[in-house]
């Protein structure tokens, strides 16, 4: 993606200091997400790396996930999976415990959802410490899948979430 429409991106998110707590710049998205060009202009540039490579699925982590994996499936014309907090899911599912910064937290997705073999890509609003995002991750590759990419519309390059991920692809179209 080219400066201009990163920087016409990143015009549209808004700045929230101090949320959800003191010391925090949250990055807003819902206002990105309400100018039709630039939700075009992410979808776009999550999509355009993975355009033309095979991609059997592509998994969304919630809650923020949801908005962008489902366009980014529909784009590469494959399917969407979401992964949830616990008790979301319906039927027989996997779990994920992982560790936080201030504690644990655990996801889950359908055992069902992905097939030994598949190539999976990932995507997820942000990446920050990137704990939730290799969670999902080997969640994935543990049903016998292959990760191809992780795909992020923010990076928090402080946090050094791209490190804890080192062995995967890891895409992200703005960084703060």
């Amino acid at each position: 993606m080219d400066e201009q429409h990163i920087k016409e991106l990143k015009a549209a998110i808004r700045e929230i200091p101090d949320w959800p707590k003191k010391g925090i710049l949250f990055y807003d998205v819902t206002t990105l997400l309400k100018q039709g060009r630039c939700l075009a202009l992410t979808i776009d540039g999550l999509v355009a790396p993975y355009k033309g490579k095979q991609v059997d699925m592509v998994v969304g982590i919630e809650a923020r996930g949801f908005i962008f994996a489902p366009a980014v499936a529909y784009a590469l014309q494959t399917g969407f999976v979401p992964v949830r907090k616990p008790g979301k899911l319906p039927a027989a599912s996997f779990q994920m415990e992982y560790e936080l910064e201030y504690g644990t937290d655990k996801l889950e997705i359908h055992q069902d959802a992905i097939a030994p073999g598949m190539r999976v890509l990932i995507v997820d609003d942000l990446i920050a410490t990137g704990g939730t995002a290799k969670a999902v991750a080997e969640m994935v590759e543990k049903m016998g899948a292959t990760v191809i990419g992780l795909d992020f519309v923010v990076e928090l390059t402080s946090l050094h979430g791209r490190e804890k991920l080192a062995k995967y692809d890891v895409r992200s179209i703005l960084k703060y």
